[in-house]
C-alpha cells in the first residue's frame, strides 16, 4: 500500500475536485494545496482520493464560502514554492503559523492546536524524551517541518535523520533504523492505534514552543491575498459556531483540537 500511495503522490499534478453544491457553479474558484502523506489530517488513498481532518475542513470552508475548490497533491518540501509560483491559491496542510513562515506567506487565524512527541520501539531502553536522554541516539522527523526545527533546538545531543514523509521515518522506527522519531502528538497517536504502529510507543508529549511550533495550523496564502484571507477567517469562525467544525473534529478525534 505504501509503495501504491507514493506512486501516486508522484503524480502531484494531479487535480482532485470538490464541487461544493450545483448552486456554487458560478461561485470563485479557489484551487487548495495539500500534502496527501500526513494521516489522520491528510492522505492521499490508494484510489486517489483525498481524506483527513484537512481535508474536510477545506470542503466545510469552500461551502460555506460558497466556493467551487479543487485539491492539489503536493510534496512538502515544496509547497510554500508552488504557492508562490501559485500553482495553488491556499495551503490547507497542518501548516503552522510561524515567525519564519510568515516572512514567505500570509496565515488565517488557526483551524487547530497541537504540539509535537516523541515515539520510540516498544523494546527501547530511552525513558525520557528529553536531551539527555536522546543524547547519541538517532531522532528521525519529516523535513523543513517544526518538528525538525524542535528537534535541532532541544536534542542537540541526538543525530536527527530527516525524511520526505512520514511514512519513510515510521518504517525505520519500527525496523530500528532510527531510535527514536518526532511528529505531532496526533499524527503519532493515530499511528500508534494501527497495525504497522504497533511496534512501538508513546514516549511523552513535549511543550511546544511558539518560535518553533508556532501558534497552530493555518491557512497559508500568498503574501498580500487580504480579499480571500478575509473569506476564509469568516468561513473559520462560521463553522466553529455552527456545528460544523465538531462534527469534523469529532468523526477524527475524542477531544477538541482547535486547543486553546
Amino acid at each position: 500500500m505504501r509503495i501504491s500511495r507514493r506512486f501516486a503522490m508522484a503524480a502531484s499534478a494531479a487535480v482532485f475536485a470538490l464541487m461544493a453544491g450545483s448552486a456554487m457553479a458560478d461561485g470563485e474558484k479557489i484551487v487548495i494545496g495539500t500534502e496527501g502523506a500526513y494521516p489522520p489530517f491528510n492522505n492521499l488513498e490508494a484510489d486517489g482520493t483525498l481524506t483527513g481532518f484537512d481535508v474536510d475542513i477545506a470542503k466545510a470552508l469552500c461551502v460555506e464560502m460558497k466556493a467551487e475548490c479543487t485539491f492539489v497533491t503536493q510534496d512538502w518540501d515544496g509547497m510554500i514554492p508552488a504557492l508562490v509560483a501559485k500553482k495553488f491559491d491556499a495551503i490547507i496542510a497542518s501548516m503552522s503559523i510561524t515567525p519564519e513562515r510568515l516572512e514567505k506567506v500570509d496565515f488565517t487565524n488557526k483551524y487547530y492546536n497541537t504540539g509535537p512527541a516523541i515515539v520510540v520501539p516498544k523494546d527501547s531502553p530511552i525513558t525520557e524524551a528529553t536531551e539527555a536522554g536522546l543524547a547519541g541516539k538517532t531522532l528521525g522527523a519529516q523535513s523543513s517541518t517544526t518538528h525538525s526545527n524542535y528537534a535541532e533546538a532541544f536534542f542537540k545531543e541526538s543525530e536527527l535523520k530527516l525524511y520526505p514523509t512520514p511514512d519513510e521515518y515510521k518504517l525505520d522506527v519500527a525496523n530500528g533504523r532510527v531510535d527514536a522519531v518526532i511528529d505531532d502528538v496526533v499524527v503519532l497517536s493515530s499511528w500508534l492505534k494501527t497495525a504497522d504502529g504497533a511496534c512501538c510507543k508513546l514516549l511523552k508529549a513535549l511543550k511546544p514552543d511558539p518560535e518553533i511550533n508556532g501558534i497552530g495550523a493555518g491557512i497559508a496564502l500568498r503574501k498580500g491575498d487580504t480579499a480571500l484571507k478575509d473569506k476564509f477567517n469568516a468561513a473559520i469562525t462560521a463553522i466553529r459556531a455552527n456545528g460544523k467544525y465538531k462534527e469534523i473534529n469529532d468523526k477524527y478525534f475524542d477531544f477538541d483540537v482547535y486547543g486553546d
